[in-house]
């Protein structure tokens, strides 16, 4: 059982692959049949799928193919190159330029992991009796698709992380005139509404104390797309300690979930040659 599907995987290898450098097989340093081959960046990249997917260890699935090290190392390098961060922007303009992102209506929430082993962005957790957490602060467009984040320890409010996970609409490009962020209930304060008045934005604010239910406005696709995101085990319960690291995973997750969106709303509309028998 592949981990997913290959109408999936093909095309996220093809655009990754295009954003490693070139490297020789073999070291240049070393004599002619002295060294091992370099381990094919295909098969740490699968390896690292499988790391997102199910959240098992380095050690857990290395094998005769592939070391924990090696997976490591080439994580590390790949982060340093920030390939990890141009996959993600790059799925985004290809769905914008496809589809189109949905940007006149925004949606910005939190949602808190688990994070067992702490780190530079963990927090003891109010849902957790005072374990270790993890917050995120997720932007969607009006469609689901993520745009970005903020990450945070457990104990952080939603309300401080709204104006740095805003700040990610501007690597977006030309925005609309009018644009709507919807927000829950935690964020229904004088504080958020001067915030998005200053950036001309128009805010769809729950009332605190009244009963708001998520279908009630646009403000449900974001709590989807937390869910789609906690389907990855990795995120779901984070073992990382590296912000740099949770962020690689989280750009890797956001990518799968944008190309995988993409694929079933142009299945319909385009065509190309491995385009799945069935819409997925």
């Amino acid at each position: 059982m592949p981990v997913l599907p290959s109408w999936l995987v093909e095309p996220l290898w093809g655009q990754f692959a295009a954003l490693l450098p070139e490297r020789p097989q073999y070291h240049p340093d070393h004599p002619p049949g002295c060294h091992r081959p370099r381990i094919s960046d295909r098969i740490v990249f699968d390896k690292m799928l499988q790391l997102l997917r199910f959240g098992c260890s380095c050690q857990a699935i290395a094998g005769t193919a592939c070391s924990a090290t090696t997976i490591r190392n080439r994580r590390n390098e790949w982060i340093r190159l920030g390939v990890f961060a141009r996959l993600k922007q790059t799925a985004l303009e290809s769905y914008d330029r496809i589809t189109g992102l949905v940007l006149d209506q925004i949606a910005v929430d939190g949602s808190i992991t688990k994070a067992p082993g702490g780190g530079e962005v963990a927090g003891r957790s109010p849902a957790g009796c005072g374990k270790q957490g993890l917050k995120r602060s997720g932007m969607t467009d009006g469609y689901g698709i993520p745009l970005g984040r903020v990450l945070a320890g457990a104990n952080r409010h939603d309300s401080p992380l709204l104006a740095p996970a805003l700040d990610r609409l501007d690597d977006l490009g030309p925005l609309p005139d009018d644009i709507t962020v919807h927000l829950d209930a935690g964020y229904d304060s004088d504080k958020t509404r001067t915030l998005l008045n200053e950036r001309g934005l128009h805010g769809r604010i729950a009332y605190k104390g009244e009963k708001a239910p998520v279908q009630a406005s646009q403000r449900w696709h974001v709590e989807r797309t937390h869910a789609w995101q906690n389907a990855f085990q990795r995120l779901a319960r984070c073992y990382e300690r590296r912000a740099s690291v949770i962020d690689a995973f989280f750009d890797l997750a956001d990518t799968v979930i944008t190309v995988r969106s993409l694929i079933r709303q142009a299945w319909t509309t385009h065509r190309w040659d491995e385009r799945p028998h069935r819409r997925p």
